[in-house]
């Protein structure tokens, strides 16, 4: 089987040859730190500065042509991981983007506006999050001229000027396809549009603003969508929320259920009316409390499913037995040495491969606390439980 056969397989709860040989992706320092402890720098990496900066790994969809995001090609070459999912590159977002502006550099951080059109702080000195300042939509002016000016559906500028030949490129592929990704969901996306803060005041202040904007990215996605799958034949779909922390999510349920499921639903059944059976979310902290919803909304599998927010994939595995799950392995205990690494792995990842819907690694990017020696313990423990598995069919 190729990586494009085992990813079909996994995701329909059928038996592949073996599992996949993913992981989530790294920091830049996690990786910079492994390049002094013995990874080899044979392509090394091309993004600099803030070490909490994201490097993919191969289970997230990536778009090969993005200028402003680096696919680890090191780490994958010297643990034999299997070809990556990779990105439509088509853009889902603000066209054009918004001109990369720098507002302010410091020795210690630097202000500048990104290709969304978010003002943001960036620390220099140390990993961390951005911190955000400003973004385009305020009121519902905003949101009037924003769609005027950057968000038609006009699928020939959204597209590479090689499109035509990537086209016939993807019709003998054998990695999957995924439209969408990161940082298009109807949450995660908004956060983008007017911010966090903003976002969750109008849920009150202004709801059929925010139900406007949902519903308006729904039927934007679905144009766009439409056109790209009338010549292209994609695997799995992405959304990308980022809509909760360790207590829960950040919205309550009965909000999800009346602003983001009605657009969710409109584009999921136009999704499986084309075939496409696995539409994943990628959300942080504690997401049980919207499992449900999301199944509801037509959504079939979530990532990464963070341990120390207190998720659980055992016992998520155990209440909802078709969910397609990836990832939920302790990244905080993969750092704790080798019977910490047995440990985790082995209350875990033996059951999830035999019950199947399962792709196995990191719940999240491997932080740099993570040494080379153990990663690489990890990933060999890892790989054995995938061979011992495969063997068994």
């Amino acid at each position: 089987m190729n990586t494009r056969e085992r990813f079909h397989a996994i995701m329909n709860f059928e038996k592949p040859d073996r599992n996949l040989i993913w992981e989530m992706g790294y920091w830049l320092g996690t990786v910079n730190r492994w390049y002094e402890e013995g990874l080899p720098k044979t392509h090394g990496l091309s993004i600099a500065g803030d070490p909490g900066m994201g490097v993919r790994g191969k289970a997230i969809p990536h778009d090969p042509l993005s200028v402003s995001r680096e696919r680890d090609q090191d780490v994958h070459e010297v643990m034999g991981m299997d070809s990556p999912i990779v990105a439509l590159p088509l853009n889902l977002g603000p066209q054009p983007l918004f001109e990369p502006v720098l507002f302010e550099e410091t020795e210690d951080f630097v202000i500048t506006q990104d290709e969304f059109g978010v003002n943001k702080r960036l620390n220099k000195t140390g990993a961390s999050i951005p911190q955000f300042i400003d973004w385009q939509i305020g009121n519902r002016a905003d949101f009037e001229r924003i769609i005027e000016e950057r968000f038609q559906p006009d699928f020939e500028n959204r597209i590479p000027e090689q499109w035509d030949s990537l086209v016939e490129t993807y019709r003998n592929r054998d990695y999957p396809l995924c439209i969408g990704g990161y940082p298009y969901g109807f949450y995660g996306f908004m956060r983008y549009l007017m911010g966090e803060e903003r976002l969750l005041y109008n849920f009150y202040d202004d709801p059929t603003l925010v139900r406007d904007i949902m519903n308006f990215l729904a039927d934007f996605w679905i144009a766009l969508y439409e056109q790209a799958l009338s010549q292209v034949t994609v695997d799995c779909v992405h959304f990308w929320e980022d809509m909760a922390y360790k207590a829960g999510p950040l919205i309550s349920p009965a909000m999800f259920r009346e602003f983001m499921m009605p657009a969710y639903r409109k584009v999921t059944d136009f999704l499986k009316a084309r075939g496409i059976s696995a539409i994943l979310v990628d959300s942080d902290g504690n997401v049980d409390l919207l499992i449900p919803l999301f199944l509801e909304a037509g959504l079939t599998g979530m990532y990464p499913f963070e341990v120390q927010a207190g998720s659980d994939i055992v016992a998520i595995r155990k209440q909802y037995p078709k969910l397609q799950i990836t990832g939920g392995i302790d990244k905080i205990k993969i750092s704790g040495g080798k019977a910490a690494i047995d440990e985790e792995l082995e209350s875990k990842v033996p059951f999830m491969l035999i019950q199947g819907g399962y792709i196995p690694h990191f719940d999240h990017l491997v932080h740099p606390e993570v040494s080379w020696e153990d990663f690489l313990y990890y990933r060999k423990r890892l790989n054995e439980m995938i061979e011992a598995d495969a063997d068994k069919r």
